[in-house]
């Protein structure tokens, strides 16, 4: 990869979400808002929209296009890299290498995956579908419980890890066979 291409790729992403959200902030700001209690877990677009006066059809028009680009560019972008990758991880010789290359990208597609899904059923549905609890279970499960899941996701492929883990696991589901074994 060159310098100009990893330049690139480093500063679209920067340059799209700050034209993102500075074209959100102006669209909602422009709004009167009837109500000021937040029935949500932090400042988000869906929230803010929900305390407007009137009918803004055409801010949550935008707000959509622009989350829907954004996020599908991404993933697009996630996608065709996928498919480089693993182009290159078929051309490996042994089979040892492609299974430890494969293996190396299950974990990060599986946190890509849990993360770009939950991003897109919160923010690419119409309004009307999803209830207010909907909404801040999705937006707890992208926020928080995705990023915890992360290390342990990453982890899990360290055998110590994962011996670790399934000591834990067996002695949880087996506590009799761990007092056999330690007596």
């Amino acid at each position: 990869m060159s310098q100009k291409v990893c330049a690139w790729l480093g500063a679209v992403p920067y340059a799209m979400g700050f034209t993102d959200s500075l074209i959100s902030v102006c669209m909602i700001s422009s709004l009167g808002f009837c109500d000021s209690s937040i029935n949500h877990f932090f400042c988000d677009t869906i929230a803010l929209l929900a305390l407007s006066c009137r009918k803004a059809f055409g801010t949550e028009l935008v707000i959509f296009i622009l989350a829907a680009f954004t996020l599908l560019s991404s993933l697009l972008l996630i996608t065709v890299t996928y498919i480089s990758i693993i182009s290159a991880i078929l051309r490996i010789q042994s089979a040892a290498g492609r299974w430890k290359a494969f293996s190396t990208c299950a974990s990060h597609l599986t946190g890509v995956t849990i993360f770009y899904g939950s991003l897109i059923f919160t923010y690419l549905q119409p309004d009307n579908t999803s209830s207010p609890t909907q909404a801040q279970v999705a937006s707890v499960f992208y926020t928080i419980v995705i990023p915890m899941l992360n290390p342990l996701i990453y982890s899990l492929r360290n055998k110590d890890v994962k011996n670790a883990f399934l000591r834990v696991m067996h002695g949880r589901l087996f506590p009799q066979q761990i007092l056999c074994v330690t007596l």
